[in-house]
């Protein structure tokens, strides 16, 4: 930001106050369009429409695209809808859809009437397509040249009608039928003859996205091949229009944050946190709270059926809580660690082998880590601060302490890898094997482990 546009910031709030309108209109234009979206959404929302109605059309139209979905919803229940039809018909197909989607149905289409006749059919094409599929991403301007062309031809093409389109990076080479043959970056055109022509610069070899395909899919093609933006095409090959690379990762945003609620033990939230109703919100999370709840339950069956034990030796409580903890968290860590890897492409369905060998060797080194720690608290306690605390069998306890946490760190570690693979292969979201519900599978099981252990160790001296 450069000085001029940091000294204007700090004159916007008292201009504001004292309403001097020319001399607002004159700082705002001296900001690019990120400082203006930081500025209008950190405003009451009376100065928020202030400041959007000084901007000129081109500007509050950028500015419009980049806003978070609330101030967006404020300014179309506020704006006149001739304002409001300038900025949708101004907005590009892409990010005008997805402001579609999450509006209410009425609304939606209302605002359509306002759209040119142009702008209305690209809309409606876009909305055609499945929720969650690349259609819903794809924007109609782009350039696109024949192979007979000469690179002077492209250019001229360009100057022409390139202002429309999304990008010019990256000009696509279709046939008389509009089918995709090639994509050709644009330097390749700046460093060849303007007698060229477009076929002596095609390869063929070009990286496409279907119509119909997952907007998941589209995000691993991106990543793999490292690209700004990508064509979308038909089951026939033609060509429809491109996604690019700022819609990529605004899905990739929804797809991470979504993700993340899921393993906090949620259900994903629909809109912003701080847009969420209450309702909503503990409507979302009291499903997987009454489940969990359910399960822990099974934690009592457990401790119930081994209730003679405890009553035997009572000292087998104590260590209760931090038997069930430590498995509890060696799943989570497990089940974070594989999901995210999961999301990442690193490995695949078929790699499960590798997956379960190399949590059973990390489980295992880290049940005996923490299996000496715990056993190590017992011996240090029952020889240097209380001896009589454990009673006489202390080495015994010690040892029970120790290989139940080896079992039960490797179960966990085992579990938490897993969980999200055995949902995937079902078809169903891995992010739904949370860490909460694995923690609290693990506790169960290591409830049944623990005293297995307890019984066979002790047997014949506290059992």
């Amino acid at each position: 930001m450069t000085t001029q546009q940091q000294l204007a910031l700090a004159q916007i709030p008292d201009l504001l106050e004292q309403r001097d309108l020319f001399r607002l209109k004159k700082l705002l234009r001296s900001l690019d369009t990120p400082e203006l979206v930081e500025l209008i959404e950190e405003r009451e929302e009376q100065d928020q429409l202030i400041i959007f109605r000084l901007l000129p059309l081109t500007r509050a139209t950028e500015v419009f695209e980049f806003l978070d979905l609330e101030v967006q919803r404020h300014f179309l229940e506020s704006l006149s809808q001739e304002r409001i039809a300038d900025i949708l018909n101004e907005m590009s197909p892409d990010d005008r859809t997805a402001l579609l989607e999450f509006l209410p149905d009425d609304l939606v289409r209302e605002l359509i009437q306002t759209l040119s006749e142009k702008e209305r059919r690209v809309t409606l094409e876009l909305l055609g397509y499945p929720e969650y599929s690349v259609g819903r991403l794809m924007t109609p301007d782009y350039i696109a040249v024949r192979e007979e062309w000469t690179v002077q031809q492209v250019f001229d093409y360009i100057r022409e009608h390139g202002s429309g389109s999304e990008t010019v990076s990256v000009v696509y080479v279709i046939d008389d039928r509009g089918v995709l043959i090639d994509d050709i970056r644009i330097r390749e055109f700046l460093f060849a003859k303007p007698d060229q022509r477009v076929s002596e610069l095609m390869d063929r070899r070009f990286v496409r996205l279907r119509a119909m395909q997952d907007q998941e899919e589209a995000i691993d093609v991106f990543r793999r091949n490292d690209r700004t933006a990508l064509p979308v095409v038909n089951e026939e090959g033609v060509l429809f229009g491109i996604v690019t690379i700022d819609d990529i990762l605004a899905i990739r945003e929804e797809e991470d944050t979504e993700d993340i609620q899921k393993l906090g033990g949620s259900e994903a939230l629909d809109e912003p946190y701080l847009a969420t109703s209450i309702w909503q919100m503990v409507r979302k999370r009291a499903g997987w709270l009454v489940i969990l709840l359910l399960g822990e339950m099974l934690t009592t069956s457990a401790m119930h059926h081994f209730e003679d034990d405890l009553q035997k030796a009572a000292v087998l409580g104590l260590f209760i809580p931090l038997i069930i903890s430590a498995g509890g968290n060696a799943g989570s860590q497990a089940t974070s660690l594989i999901i995210r890897a999961m999301s990442l492409g690193e490995f695949t369905l078929g790699d499960w082998w590798m997956v379960m060998r190399r949590e059973l060797a990390s489980g295992l080194l880290l049940g005996a880590i923490l299996g000496v720690v715990g056993s190590l608290r017992i011996v240090l306690w029952a020889t240097l601060i209380d001896p009589g605390y454990f009673g006489s069998y202390w080495q015994l306890i010690a040892v029970t302490v120790g290989i139940s946490l080896l079992g039960i760190v490797l179960w966990g570690a085992l579990s938490g890898a897993m969980l999200p693979m055995l949902l995937k292969r079902l078809g169903l979201d891995p992010a739904t094997a949370s860490a909460p519900f694995v923690a609290t599978l693990v506790d169960v099981t290591g409830l049944i482990i623990y005293f297995s252990v307890a019984t066979a160790v002790l047997s014949g001296t506290l059992l």
